[in-house]
């Protein structure tokens, strides 16, 4: 019988900036296909026909522990891709003791800034949601998925599941 594997450790990086001892939680982008009910002449019952990526879009949640005038300054950043993140975790399977890299790097822009309580002699946190246009999941080096919503570009385990239809559109 196997263990999962389990995070570890990880680290936090905005633009290049790393957030060692300050990034104090990272909830990782939700991924959603927006599939629609389809049912014909014929057909016994619906079939979800897939339309593309959810409507919800790209969104990744950050916590630091504290004041950060970096990404305080990106607030309002004019590009849709114009702040770079990447979130670093290392997952352990605990009863073969193999190491695993994770990484996710998402481009977009902070859609939210949550400052939280402000109470003297008491913990600062500020919560940030970054609406992303471009994602890439990558373990042990390999792509698993990446999503550029701006160039058409969506790869799953090196398949480029788009080509066909940049083909198709000429572009």
């Amino acid at each position: 019988m196997a263990l999962p594997k389990k995070l570890k450790n990880m680290v936090l990086f905005n633009d290049g900036n790393s957030y060692v001892g300050q990034s104090k939680s990272v909830t990782l982008p939700k991924l959603g296909r927006k599939l629609e009910s389809f049912r014909g002449g014929g057909m016994d019952g619906p079939v979800k026909v897939d339309l593309g990526h959810s409507d919800d879009g790209i969104q990744m949640e950050w916590t630091l522990g504290g004041w950060d005038l970096t990404a305080l300054r990106q607030y309002g950043a004019v590009s849709a891709s114009g702040i770079l993140l990447r979130w670093a975790g290392s997952v352990q399977q605990d009863d073969s003791g193999v190491v695993s890299a994770v990484e996710v790097v998402v481009r977009g822009r902070h859609e939210e800034i949550d400052m939280g309580d402000a109470e003297a002699g008491e913990d600062t946190e500020h919560k940030f949601t970054t609406s992303c246009t471009y994602y890439k999941l990558s373990i042990d080096n390999n792509v698993e998925i990446e999503i550029d919503l701006l160039n058409f570009i969506f790869n799953v385990n090196g398949e480029d599941r788009l080509a066909e239809h940049r083909k198709a559109l000429g572009i």
